[in-house]
Parts: structure tokens; C-alpha cells; sequence
């Protein structure tokens, strides 16, 4: 019983390609431990490194399209146990069958540079969910990262304008504080922070403010709890006690139904109780350990997300 809303597995297949595949790998997640996990759902990232690519003087555009090649590949050659799903139809078909659903999401919505015309091609090639910004500005505004009080550029009111009439889910995690309010005063339907934590609990720009949390509550958004360490705590452990910590504080200030999990496994680093995604039996048993009813931990581990599903995709 799992929806996770973020993970770098596929820039690990990228970066192992020919050596590594999704069935059974060395990282945070493959299709073995999805089924240990009993997972419903897995949204796998598209992430791109628009510097590294510039570095190595390769198209980033181009690279997810290689990465989109790889996700399609892996889910042909395990078609038996996982399949990809656009919307919350695909989605129950593949629950019914017994198959993990993979949808597919882009870190960082750069790629596009200034053509709405390649919005629409990944979303006819099966994304999603686009996180608009990594840690690096880009064509549609700035990042978490450089500072708080400049948000979404021209460009980006017409990429988030265009995701909604797609149904497309816009994501705010790695966006600057300006850049979540530009999303909030100009869209209507709901939003996600895919892996994003508290940050009252943690004073990191990638965690979310209380009027943050409110405000994706209010909307009938998600937050993915992020289980990377340097957003959890100060001292670069993860454990399933902090995190329903994380997960206990959202809840006072935004409501139980704004809960979800967004591990971001196979993109952290530092030292994690739940090693990889098999471990999520720990979180349970934390949250039944601290007071959590069964119908709320649902809710947190897959019912809000189904709900944020059947809202925005098509």
C-alpha cells in the first residue's frame, strides 16, 4: 500500500545503462522491492542536470528523451508486474491486475527552454508531473536555491497555464518562495510539493513554510515527504521517527489530507534507516507506534494520492 511521488531511479538506469536494469538493482529502488513495498504506485523522474549536460555539451532536451526510452524499455520488458499509467483509469486497471503503476515526471522543467511546443510532446510522450525548476533558474523562473522573492518568469505563466488544460500535476518543490505564490495566485486546480518536508522542523529553502503547507491543504494539493537526511534534520540521519515528525507537524498545520510520501530514493545520499524502498514497513510501524489510525496512514501511504490523481490527470 504505497504511492511514492518522486525518485531518481531513472537517472540511475541512465547512468548504468547497459549494466543496471529496474528489475533487481544496488539502488533505493527496483521492481523487487516495489513488491516487497506492496506498491500501488511509483513516479519515476526524468531528472536532468541542465549544467552537467552543458558541460558535456549534450542537449538536455535530448537526454530525457534517451531517459524516456529507457522507462519504456524497462516497463516492456516487466510487463508483467509493472505497467504505465497516465490517469486514474490506468492507474485502477493496473491495481485490478495486480501491476504497479509507473508514472512518468520530469525534473526540471528547463528542458523545454522558451517552446511550449515541447510541453506538449512530453505530455504526448507520457509525462505527467514536471517539477518546473531543479536548482538552477531556468526559462521558467528561479529555484529554492537562489533566493527567495523572485518567482516565475513570462514563460512559466504560460507553462503552468498550459499543464492545467493538459492535466498535467505542477510541482512546486525546488521553486523559489515568489515562484510557489505565482503558482498558488494563478492556478486552480491542485498542486503538489512531490518531495518536500516542513520547514519549521528543518530550516532548509527546499521545505515548505506553514502558509505553504496551508495553501497546498486549501487547494486539495499533496506533500511527498522527502527522506532525504538534510531536509529531515540537522544532523544528516534519516529515521522513520523523524520523518513521521515531518509527517505529524504538516498534519497539524495543513490537514491529514494534505499527506503523502515523495521518498526521493535513488537522489539522497547520507545515512537512512529505511535503506531503500522495501523499508517502508518502519514508517508504518512508527506511525501506528505514535497514535496514527489505520485510515489515516492510508491516507498518507496511497488514498491521497489516488484523490490527487483523479483531480488533475486526464
Amino acid at each position: 500500500m504505497l504511492i511514492d511521488f518522486h525518485c531518481d531511479t531513472l537517472m540511475q538506469l541512465y547512468n548504468h545503462r547497459g549494466k543496471e536494469k529496474l528489475r533487481s538493482n544496488p539502488f533505493h529502488i527496483d521492481i523487487e522491492k516495489l513488491m516487497k513495498a506492496n506498491a500501488f504506485a511509483q513516479f519515476f523522474a526524468i531528472f536532468i542536470d541542465m549544467d552537467e549536460c552543458k558541460g558535456l555539451n549534450k542537449n538536455p532536451y535530448q537526454v530525457a528523451l534517451e531517459m524516456e526510452d529507457i522507462f519504456k524499455k524497462e516497463l516492456m520488458e516487466n510487463k508483467e508486474t509493472i505497467a504505465y499509467a497516465g490517469s486514474i483509469n490506468d492507474y485502477n486497471d493496473n491495481k485490478s491486475n495486480g501491476k504497479i503503476s509507473a508514472f512518468l515526471t520530469v525534473e526540471e522543467g528547463g528542458i523545454i527552454g522558451n517552446d511550449i511546443s515541447k510541453l506538449n510532446e512530453l505530455y504526448q510522450l507520457g509525462v505527467r508531473l514536471i517539477t518546473l525548476t531543479w536548482n538552477y533558474e531556468n526559462s521558467i523562473g528561479i529555484p529554492a536555491a537562489d533566493g527567495r522573492n523572485l518567482g516565475l518568469k513570462p514563460f512559466g505563466f504560460e507553462v503552468i497555464k498550459t499543464m492545467e488544460e493538459l492535466g498535467m500535476i505542477i510541482d512546486v518543490s525546488h521553486l523559489s518562495d515568489r515562484g510557489f505564490y505565482d503558482i498558488y495566485e494563478n492556478t486552480n486546480k491542485p498542486f503538489v510539493a512531490s518531495h518536500s518536508n516542513a520547514r519549521s522542523l528543518c530550516n532548509h529553502p527546499r521545505n515548505l513554510t506553514d502558509d505553504m503547507i496551508r495553501k497546498i491543504g486549501e487547494r486539495g494539493g499533496i506533500i511527498g515527504i522527502n527522506y532525504c537526511p538534510a531536509f529531515i534534520s540537522e544532523n544528516n540521519v534519516t529515521t522513520a521517527e523523524g520523518i513521521v515528525q515531518h509527517i505529524n507537524y504538516i498534519k497539524n498545520i495543513g490537514g491529514i489530507d494534505v499527506l503523502a510520501l515523495g521518498s526521493d530514493y535513488d537522489g539522497i545520499s547520507g545515512t537512512l534507516e529505511m535503506e531503500n524502498v522495501s523499508y517502508n514497513y518502519l514508517l508504518i510501524q512508527e506511525l501506528e507506534k505514535k497514535g496514527f489510525k489505520i485510515g489515516d496512514i492510508e491516507k498518507i501511504l496511497f488514498k491521497n494520492g489516488e484523490r490527487l490523481i483523479k483531480d488533475v490527470l486526464k
